[in-house]
């Protein structure tokens, strides 16, 4: 081993030892050392190999082949950095021996301090009295007397464990808020685990739990098997419940979640999540189980014992540049799974084609995308949780393609895409109220071809004119057709489209801020539509075939569109203008609002739309939709529906969002005098929470049915945090009947503690 040392610091009483020392101090490891071809030095200076020690005092005895230093004692060696009051090196037995304010800084930013601190000469293994350290994600571990056996292995006897502050702001010692106590405590980094013996979990000082053996993961692992933060809670449908996660690792790409729920009331229930990466994509299943019969809100078993399960699970992967493919899998044996159990996030978004609420869909697909190109083809099924929901009434898709393409450079002076698709939908009953009951669902068949071209131009003044056209050729294929219905099975049309949008945008400065108000309008000009009849009404009206514009609604997302519906079996077609006008304030500070007016004129009336749109009139209902953030951390929004002669209003939305260090908060009010069930839907929705003190806050959330002036649910808690831990209890009231299940309170506990299942600004 070569010595290496630095300049000299100014201080005169501190120097560096001379280059004997230092090579009698490393001599053992030099002797065993093969020559190498020098390597670029470490962050330290040091070249690999190299030791770097300072010192006030050093004395050499060389006939017992002793170096003693003493004073501001520093040595630096393979990255480490060993700092004490005192140091002893006996050469013969290869250890270094340190004393007083001991300590070792290692090259991953831990720190370990110690009274006495007996090391080997590579600075690896050794013995400490007094110790503790400073691990990653600011864990301490203490302990009366620690053995460094290798860099992977560390015992700490009569030790604690906490990631809890241990001073407080001034200094002084501060209770943690939980800790570990242990007889023993050992750190595997090989492993990845901390064992313990013997250990007690103390909370704010006080003793909760003994366990003779305990282990979680090593804090500094990225992935490990250990159990995650348990699920505590008490309701009427399942009594008391325990979930207890346990995550087993199987491989740096794999795991599995086990979380068993035991319920005092009903029989256990098993969750499993499965995860595998590979080296094109991943896969995410989720699996739920239990052997019960079905039972209400009090739960009071009735009817036998059978399977009860679930499964949701997506997977995605990419095939090359260009093409990726994926699937879900979402299905369950019975409409009130999730809500008896208590699962969460079914309802989120695992592929490209999304259901509605409580509603799951299984897809498989397939993607290729470029610059210039889109393709896609899927199929699909789906199925109802509502209350009221027929299977039979839900098509299956197979397949749903669609593909775009856009040419290199302009055409005609603007940007040309083409565009084709097709669609095949089979159902086993109608859906729709006007048939009788368990009449043949309509299937259909369905191929689009398309020509979208569009260009912009813009004058001196600002004037802003974008033409387009559109050009559409439909062929459908229906079966299954009521009886009397005398529209044939094959029906093709075309479609078309032409016009242009034109804005004039304005803009003054003022002191702070920039007002800007702009004119939009839009004109477009389509020959009559052919509308695809599939039966008629008890009055005789007709019934148009419909299965991509079921929700359909006129707001200010499709105020200033050529054709309104978003999918393809609906058609607007005739004159029409599209007008409006938008005003902007946009403050210097980041403060900003705006405010959207306009409504939508046709030469004559139009059937295609439903009533409830607010569309089938030569002038529609007028729209007004803003938005707003007035200072940090508050967001309001707005819009409105309000019809046409009246000025009532026919829907509204509005909501805020509110942030702050002391907690945040939301508010929804939604209100529809005819839903697209017909029915009228009023309905509020909050939540927040806010913190009281540093450490104790109060958290709220509720949604309220204004129609049945009755809350659906609400929810009250208390939190406690800090800087290692979050604590909730959280109590539930659900008054809105689910099916069989009936109104239903529960309390539930939300423990995270750092280190153990989760980081604490998690939720």
């Amino acid at each position: 081993m070569s010595s290496g040392r630095r300049t000299p610091s100014a201080s005169a009483r501190r120097g560096l030892l001379a280059g004997a020392a230092v090579a009698v101090l490393c001599a053992g490891a030099a002797q065993a050392q093969t020559p190498v071809a020098p390597s670029a030095p470490s962050a330290d200076g040091l070249a690999p190999g190299e030791l770097y020690m300072e010192a006030d005092l050093v004395v050499r005895d060389g006939a017992a082949k002793t170096v003693t230093a003493r004073g501001g004692v520093e040595v630096r060696y393979g990255g480490r950095t060993l700092r004490a009051d005192e140091l002893f090196y006996e050469e013969g037995r290869s250890a270094i021996t340190a004393r007083g304010n001991v300590q070792v800084l290692n090259p991953d930013g831990t720190s370990e301090f110690a009274d006495e601190l007996v090391l080997d000469d590579q600075m690896r293994a050794g013995v400490a009295i007094g110790f503790s350290a400073r691990l990653g994600q600011n864990i301490k571990m203490a302990g009366a007397t620690a053995v460094r056996r290798s860099d992977q292995i560390q015992e700490l006897n009569r030790a604690i464990y906490t990631p809890c502050e241990i001073c407080a702001e001034d200094g002084s010692p501060r209770t943690p808020t939980w800790s570990i106590q242990a007889e023993k405590v050992v750190q595997d980094k090989g492993r990845q685990l901390v064992y313990y013996r013997n250990a007690v979990i103390k909370v704010f000082g006080a003793p909760v739990l003994f366990l003779p053996v305990f282990w979680h993961a090593d804090p500094q692992a990225k992935r490990k098997s250990g159990f995650l933060a348990p699920r505590i809670g008490a309701s009427d449908r399942r009594g008391l419940s325990y979930e207890q996660p346990y995550l087993l690792v199987i491989s740096p790409y794999s795991d599995v979640t086990l979380s068993p729920q035991i319920n005092t009331k009903v029989n256990p229930f098993l969750n499993l999540r499965a995860r595998k990466r590979f080296y094109s994509g991943e896969v995410d299943a989720r699996f739920g189980y239990t052997h019960e019969a079905d039972f209400d809100g009090a739960a009071n078993r009735f009817g036998d014992e059978t399977s009860r399960s679930y499964v949701l699970a997506r997977g995605a992967f990419r095939i090359d540049e260009k093409w990726r493919w994926g699937f879900t899998a979402e299905r369950a044996s019975e409409d009130l799974i999730f809500d008896k159990y208590e699962v969460g996030d079914v309802y989120e978004t695992r592929g490209p084609y999304i259901a509605d609420d409580r509603r799951l869909i299984s897809q498989v697909y397939a993607v290729r995308q470029d610059e210039r190109s889109y393709a896609s083809g899927a199929v699909m099924s789906i199925q109802g949780l509502r209350p009221g929901d027929n299977e039979r009434t839900f098509p299956t898709v197979a397949p749903l393609i669609e593909a775009r393409w856009e040419p290199e450079g302009p055409v005609a002076g603007g940007r040309l895409r083409l565009s084709g698709g097709a669609a095949v939908l089979t159902r086993e009953q109608s859906p729709l109220d006007a048939f009788p009951a368990r009449t043949a669902g309509v299937d259909s068949r369905r191929v689009t071809a398309a020509a979208d071209w569009r260009s912009s131009f813009t004058s001196t003044g600002g004037l802003r004119v974008e033409p387009f056209a559109n050009v559409r050729l439909d062929g459908y294929s229906l079966g299954d057709l009521p009886s009397g219905v005398r529209t044939s099975s094959s029906v093709s049309r075309g479609l078309a489209v032409a016009g242009a949008d034109i804005t004039w945008p304005f803009f003054r400065r003022l002191s702070d801020a920039t007002v800007v108000l702009e004119p939009i309008a839009q004109i477009a000009l389509s020959p009559s539509a052919r509308r695809i009849i599939v039966g008629r009404t008890a009055a005789g009206a007709p019934i148009d075939l419909d299965e991509d514009s079921l929700a359909f609604e006129f707001d200010e997302s499709n105020l200033f569109r050529a054709n309104k519906f978003p999918g393809f079996d609906l058609y607007e077609d005739g004159v029409r203008l599209n007008a409006g006008a938008r005003a902007s304030v946009l403050w210097d500070d980041g403060r900003r609002a705006s405010l959207l007016i306009g409504r939508s004129f046709r030469d004559e009336d139009s059937e295609v739309f439903s009533s409830r749109t607010g569309l089938q009139t030569k002038s529609s209902d007028w729209i007004v939709a803003g938005d707003a953030q007035p200072i940090q951390g508050l967001a309001l929004f707005a819009r409105a529906r309000f019809d046409s002669d009246t000025l009532d209003v026919r829907r509204a939305e509005a909501g805020a969002n509110l942030s702050s260090k002391y907690g945040y908060g939301y508010v929804r009010y939604l209100r529809d005098d005819r839903d697209i069930n017909g029915a009228k839907r009023e309905n509020l929705d909050l939540g927040g929470e806010v913190f009281l003190t540093k450490h104790w806050g109060v958290s709220v959330s509720g949604n309220r049915d204004l129609v049945q002036n009755a809350w659906v649910v609400r929810d009250l808690g208390i939190v406690y945090r800090d800087d290692c831990t979050r604590f909730e209890v959280i109590y539930r009231r659900e008054d809105t009947v689910i099916g069989r299940l009936g109104p239903s309170d529960s309390v539930g506990i939300r423990l995270t503690l750092a280190t153990l299942g989760g980081p604490i600004d998690a939720r």
